[in-house]
């Protein structure tokens, strides 16, 4: 190593050092924020986009939009969700397949939202509830279809014998001369 080499490594760890100081000493001078979590709960913002834990989109009636196609399971690279399914037929005949348990390892899941993104009837979804602190693993893992299945047809009523045909003998009964007065004054009154 030449001298000249020497003062030129010399000369770039100085000013290394000095591009550093300067990152530290912007720092020092920066206004500190602190958050007074969890006094300032009411307050604090959590951005839409949030990914917290995953949960089921269910309407106003209780239903959800699973299919059970499990193209979240298949997509999920850790293996958090756990789909199981059963078939059942339906009142025409057909057979169609009912999601029976849906389980979510929120201990497991990188927040990726391949699930989300996948999913073909847009029935899954990441919350921003970002409180998921517990003491064991076990309560980690959730069922998200959590309210009791619904059927998706009332089932159809027994088909209704038809009515005996009438004599064709008998006239249909004219209408009383007081009944068509009183249509005319309802009509008035309203």
């Amino acid at each position: 190593m030449s001298i000249k080499e020497y003062f030129v490594s010399i000369f770039k760890g100085f000013h290394s050092l000095l591009k550093g100081m300067a990152v530290t000493g912007k720092e020092l001078v920066t206004p500190k924020v602190t958050e007074q979590y969890p006094e300032n709960r009411a307050e604090l913002h959590i951005p839409e986009r949030f990914r917290a834990t995953l949960e089921f989109i269910y309407d106003d009636n209780g239903y959800h939009k699973c299919i059970a196609c499990g193209s979240c399971e298949r997509n999920c690279p850790n293996q958090t969700i756990s789909i199981t399914k059963r078939m059942v037929e339906l009142p025409d005949g057909k057979k169609k397949q009912k999601l029976d348990k849906y389980i979510y390892d929120l201990g497991s899941c990188t927040f990726c939202g391949l699930c989300v993104q996948v999913c073909p009837t847009n029935a899954i979804r990441f919350s921003n509830d970002f409180e998921q602190a517990v003491f064991t693993r076990e309560k980690l893992v959730k069922q998200l279809n959590y309210l009791p299945e619904k059927d998706d047809a009332p089932a159809p009523a027994p088909a209704a014998k038809p009515a005996a045909p009438k004599p064709a003998t008998e006239k249909p009964a004219a209408p009383a001369a007081d009944e068509t007065k009183q249509e005319p004054q309802e009509n008035k009154e309203q």
